[in-house]
């Protein structure tokens, strides 16, 4: 398999379905990673943990619909150019 644009736009969408699907009780909660956990006082700078816990939960908001029509169309091209 050759290392095209598409194969790369491909690994972007599997990784945005990936976070996606993520459910905060079931997985991130046991892994230390809730929503309640990591929450920093006033004027303080959000560490690592607490921004990569905020784009999961922006990725998870913002792009459920849109990712219903793009993986139908990401299919059908799997399907109609193999």
């Amino acid at each position: 398999m050759a290392f095209t644009l598409y194969s790369l736009l491909q690994a972007a969408i599997l990784i945005v379905n990936a976070i996606a699907v993520l459910h905060e009780e079931r997985f991130l909660r046991h892994v230390g990673w809730g929503s309640d956990q990591g929450i920093g006082g006033f004027g303080e700078e959000p560490g690592i943990k607490a921004q990569l816990m905020n784009l999961i939960r922006s990725i998870r908001t913002v792009m459920r619909v849109p990712l219903i029509p793009v993986n139908s169309v990401t299919i059908v091209l799997l399907l109609l150019f193999g």
